[in-house]
């Protein structure tokens, strides 16, 4: 659904002021973040988790690092994987691989997003592009979207003091 024309008419029609930033191609999270000239912990990136019978969106800030355990939990799932690449074309064909935007509200899946994210006033996140971002206020994401907060993320500093 979600090309960044239909994101944008989207927003538009629910009111929501909304920044397009364009910059040079960028493949990672911490690529996309410099690019849009963002630091990496306010760049939100965008993960599609495999769980029992379903698939479900997973939106974390761009230092974090996924705790398969902590999402289980949140998901209430007894298996769950990262999505291979070639699942998510069909779910995201309007996206570039990689580039899916953090509403899953618009393709019918289920949307977590890591509580430390929702402490920023703004979401920047890839637009179906990867030479395009998207920035708006984080109460206007999380009114749209409504996602599951919960904590399912440690910053990389965590994990390299263990």
């Amino acid at each position: 659904m979600a090309k960044l024309g239909d994101m944008i008419d989207y927003l538009k029609k629910n009111s929501v002021r909304y920044e397009v930033i364009e910059h040079i191609p960028a493949f990672t999270a911490h690529e996309a973040a410099v690019a849009s000239h963002v630091p990496d912990k306010d760049l939100a990136k965008t993960l599609i988790v495999q769980t029992d019978d379903k698939y479900c969106m997973v939106v974390m800030s761009a230092d974090h690092r996924l705790d398969e355990h902590l999402l289980g939990k949140a998901i209430k799932a007894k298996q769950l994987h990262l999505a291979q690449e070639e699942d998510l074309k069909p779910l995201f064909p309007d996206c570039e691989l990689g580039a899916m935007p953090p509403f899953g509200n618009l393709y019918a899946l289920p949307v977590y997003i890591d509580k430390s994210l929702t402490n920023d006033d703004e979401i920047v996140f890839n637009a179906c592009s990867h030479t395009k971002s998207l920035r708006l206020k984080m109460n206007d994401y999380l009114g749209l979207v409504k996602p599951v907060i919960a904590e399912f993320s440690r910053s990389r500093f965590e994990i390299e003091e263990q």
